[in-house]
């Protein structure tokens, strides 16, 4: 690779990044939108958590979101669909309550956080700003991660049949984010 397209290139690949991120917040925020609305019968000791965790989603989406404007960058084609995606992710499994929404959350960040760790690594030198961003949201991520692992109070089948469902669906989103 020439020097005269590695900037090029380094801003197209941080680009891609931020459009996807900012994408996958808003499927985040979906999420938690769904089950935060049947949480309130199925898990009511979890209301808190979860509108405090999708209000970090948001900001979070406001970060991606303000860094795509200062590039003048429209946001991912995948956009919307990870919003219808993720709300009725969060309706179906808010269905089902505590067990169901601490498992996806878990599934969800596991996946994001393996993500956003390479993103990091990959954007190393080649785009700062990009990286500010990312690092920026990890911490929270993780947070929701952990915090959500600890409600986990069982191991039945179908719990471990939805973890795996979930990271699979995550990980077609963000692939396909990548290639729209």
């Amino acid at each position: 690779m020439s020097t005269a397209t590695a900037p090029l290139e380094s801003s197209l690949l941080g680009d891609r990044i931020l459009k996807v991120n900012h994408a996958g917040e808003n499927g985040a925020v979906h999420i938690y939108a769904g089950q935060l609305l049947l949480a309130r019968l199925t898990a009511p000791s979890l209301v808190g958590e979860i509108a405090e965790f999708k209000s970090h989603e948001e900001r979070h989406r406001s970060i991606f979101w303000a860094e795509l404007e200062r590039r003048g960058r429209p946001r991912c084609r995948s956009y919307l669909l990870c919003g219808v995606g993720g709300y009725a992710l969060g309706l179906a499994t808010g269905l089902f309550g505590r067990n169901a929404i601490a498992a996806t959350t878990v599934a969800v960040e596991r996946v994001v956080l393996r993500h956003l760790r390479q993103q990091l690594v990959d954007l190393q030198g080649r785009d700062e700003a990009a990286q500010r961003a990312i690092a920026a949201i990890v911490a929270e991520e993780q947070q929701h991660h952990d915090q959500s692992a600890a409600h986990i109070q069982s191991q039945a089948l179908w719990l471990r049949l939805l973890s795996p469902l979930v990271a699979a669906s995550t990980e077609a989103v963000i692939w396909v984010g990548m290639r729209v």
